[in-house]
């Protein structure tokens, strides 16, 4: 039961009433021991109802993953927190390999389509905030597609990602899951989602996914082992060629 009550969500909303399992984190980490899982994806509905809106929460269950696999690659998909910083630094300094937060759509659209406690700056606040308390930690985000954006305002929505830092962005296409929610507004076709996807990376976004079915955690561990891990391979590879040389 989520907090929030954003248009183009069909997750039920309301009062959870301070509400937590306690044991969670600790039957999580059993779960994904018994999957035997690599890359894992922590998300959660929002916790306004919580004096710290779930953060250490949050923090429980990304310290009793990487304590029980110390190889597993975890990435924490949260709220805003609304805003409150503290509760930032506590997700980020429980050492998640990446901090996902959703901006959802350009700033016009923002009133029309997230809750009213959400925002556009305050998002962006969010992914500064994560890369200032951690600069090694990788910052993600997603933009829907089909509410009724402008290239402009797709574009200026990523330049802004890019200015608080953001390496990994994915496109997808919004679907309206019941009559009651924000109808779709267009369809944007295959090809945009491949410009879009060049056009990020043109930016100088570490890793992006883009296209129709593409949702925020599309393929994460993929796109993060595939992008990042080898570019960091090959960074290192190149270090070492130039020690090499150096050496010679």
């Amino acid at each position: 039961v989520c907090t929030r009550a954003c248009r183009f969500c069909a997750v039920r909303s309301g009062n959870p009433g301070g509400v937590l399992d306690a044991d969670e984190p600790e039957h999580l980490a059993a779960t994904v021991s018994q999957l035997g899982l690599k890359y894992v994806v922590i998300t959660a509905v929002d916790r306004d109802d919580l004096p710290d809106q779930g953060a250490d929460h949050f923090a429980r269950c990304v310290k009793g993953l990487r304590q029980n696999d110390r190889d597993l690659l975890v990435e924490v998909l949260s709220g805003d927190f609304q805003g409150n910083r503290a509760c930032i630094e506590t997700v980020v300094e429980a050492a998640p390999h990446v901090f996902a937060h959703n901006i959802e759509t350009v700033e016009r659209l923002q009133p029309e389509i997230r809750d009213r406690r959400a925002g556009y700056h305050q998002s962006l606040e969010v992914l500064r905030h994560a890369r200032r308390v951690a600069p090694g930690i990788l910052t993600k985000s997603s933009i829907q597609l089909g509410h009724g954006e402008t290239s402009d305002e797709v574009m200026t929505t990523l330049r802004d990602l890019r200015g608080v830092g953001t390496d990994i962005v994915t496109f997808g296409q919004y679907l309206q899951p019941t009559p009651w929610h924000r109808p779709v507004n267009r369809w944007p076709t295959p090809e945009e989602f491949d410009t879009w996807a060049d056009r990020a990376r043109d930016l100088g976004f570490r890793a992006v996914a883009s296209g129709p079915l593409v949702r925020s955690s599309y393929r994460a561990g993929e796109l993060f082992v595939r992008e990042i891990q080898g570019q960091q391979a090959a960074a290192h590879g190149r270090d070492h060629a130039s020690r090499l040389e150096n050496v010679i």
